[in-house]
């Protein structure tokens, strides 16, 4: 509780003084009251930890903040436009989510509001949830509470400050399971702010790399022989000044400024992260980050869970291939045009039963990528690329097995290639609402017989790489340019979808 100069009074518990729901017509206006209540919140718990460090913090005394909130209602059935695949409420009630960092989400969550606003014509309200910011979320970048903590003080944390929950950081919005109380709001973004938070912990953790370096457009691989060409690519657009890109940013946060010369800030760390990611930044943040996944649809799964928070514009997986097709060569390309899922990590998320169907505007930029960079059109881009059901699973050395049964669901499938990530991706592109897609290099044939001698494979992945990788960049600048409502395609839109994209 606070006193009536809003300084805190020793009790059992200490809150800071309450900012009430209030209702906004103007979507900058709401965001500045979200950026207001957030910060003030969080330096709250900040200043109350330090305290507690020095042994200041009364025994019994415990410290909580709120999250702050953005809320609408809505109460008629009225028309909006039948082209839009976000931005409105599908029937009458009460919308709310809590958010965190609105900062690092300006540009998201301004246009999200707007959105709101125009689309309904009703103002939104904001104001403070009764969802705990946990501690450990109250810190910025760089600060470690743990190491504070172990160092400096004893006792129990959890006696004064609210620790990560998760029971409230769940995917049941997204996943279409979630059932609110009786008279609770309906959710209005895919993500609570506890869940982002989360995820946006576990982004610096795999890839190295702060969460505000992410771009919207974004590449996964499971080759370092692309993370090379990637940056080799990316400091020679930035000595050029081409593209209007600013920087590339490497793990370690090593941040290399675009022009002639110009030489990396920062240290690259002793180890390499799990999944290293590079970004190579664009005014707001529309440049292309690419992510060593690793190998297997357990790590496919676990960084598209945590990228999903960021609200990327569409994520393209770019990996090798086992061919099945006897006409297939090494080197050609398939565009995945189905999923057979048997990666088994997202079966209690999204049942096998659902399709993952293909996104038009994905399949055609990277068609035309392909056609652009390979420079071949039509009949003749047949010959390097096929179009078709991609396999993926969860046995890397699936060919040890009896042969019989997994062929014969490959045959009845339709599949032209087999891989290990990406109907997991596809599906939680699907999940997430992100557009997805796939394009996969064929780099043996072990139905055929074809498996790489040795000094093969560096051969072929030197001459392979570089023209796979610039499809990938192709195809993504040209998603850049096509307008959002195109882009973000309503079949990704369940029976009651959230709002926000």
């Amino acid at each position: 509780m606070s006193d009536s100069s809003g300084g805190s009074v020793i009790s059992p518990l200490s809150l800071p003084q309450l900012i009430p729901f209030a209702a906004f017509h103007d979507a900058h206006a709401a965001y500045e009251r979200l950026v207001q209540i957030y910060e003030r919140n969080t330096a709250f718990i900040r200043e109350a930890f330090d305290r507690y460090a020095a042994g200041q913090l009364p025994q019994g005394q415990r410290v909580r903040a709120y999250y702050p909130a953005i809320r609408i209602k809505v109460s008629t059935y009225q028309g909006v436009d039948s082209r839009l695949s976000y931005g409105y409420v599908v029937e009458p009630g009460m919308y709310m989510t809590t958010i965190t960092q609105p900062r690092l989400f300006e540009r998201y969550l301004r246009e999200q509001i707007h959105l709101l606003i125009r689309n309904h014509g009703v103002g939104v309200e904001v104001g403070e949830s009764d969802t705990p910011i946990p501690l450990h979320f109250a810190f910025p970048e760089g600060h470690y509470v743990e190491g504070v903590y172990a160092d400096s003080v004893g006792g129990e944390l959890r006696d004064h400050f609210d620790v990560p929950d998760l029971a409230v950081t769940d995917d049941a919005i997204v996943n279409g399971t979630w059932r609110g109380e009786q008279g609770e709001p309906e959710p209005l973004a895919p993500f609570t702010a506890p869940r982002v938070d989360y995820s946006l912990h576990r982004l610096q953790h795999y890839t190295a790399t702060r969460p505000e370096y992410f771009q919207s457009y974004v590449l996964f691989t499971n080759y370092q022989f692309y993370i090379d060409e990637f940056c080799q690519w990316a400091k020679g657009m930035l000595a050029s000044e081409e593209g209007d890109y600013t920087a590339l940013v490497e793990p370690g946060n090593v941040v290399t400024l675009a022009g002639q010369g110009q030489q990396p800030s920062g240290v690259h760390p002793a180890r390499m992260p799990q999944m290293p990611s590079y970004h190579l930044l664009r005014e707001n943040n529309t440049g292309i980050t690419l992510i060593n996944i690793g190998v297997g649809p357990s790590n496919a799964k676990t960084v598209t869970d945590h990228v999903a928070v960021l609200r990327s514009s569409a994520w393209i997986m770019l990996g090798h291939c086992a061919g099945l097709r006897t006409t297939q060569r090494l080197g050609d390309y398939v565009l995945a045009h189905g999923y057979v899922r048997q990666d088994h990590v997202l079966d209690d998320d999204l049942p096998i039963w659902v399709p993952v169907p293909p996104l038009a505007e994905i399949q055609v930029a990277l068609e035309g990528a392909v056609a652009e960079v390979a420079g071949l059109s039509g009949w003749e881009l047949k010959r390097i690329m096929r179009t078709g059901t991609v396999a993926t699973t969860d046995n890397r050395n699936w060919e040890l097995r009896d042969q019989n049964e997994p062929v014969l669901k490959l045959s009845q499938s339709r599949a032209i290639a087999l891989d290990m990530e990406s109907a997991t991706i596809a599906a939680n592109g699907f999940r997430f609402r992100v557009p997805y897609g796939t394009l996969l290099c064929v780099s043996d044939k072990p139905l055929h017989g074809e498996l790489k001698l040795p000094g093969m494979a560096s051969a072929f992945y030197r001459r392979q790489v570089g023209q796979h990788l610039q499809i990938g960049i192709r195809a993504l600048e040209s998603l850049r340019d096509m307008p959002p409502e195109r882009l973000h395609s309503r079949k990704l839109r369940s029976f009651i979808e959230t709002a926000f994209k």
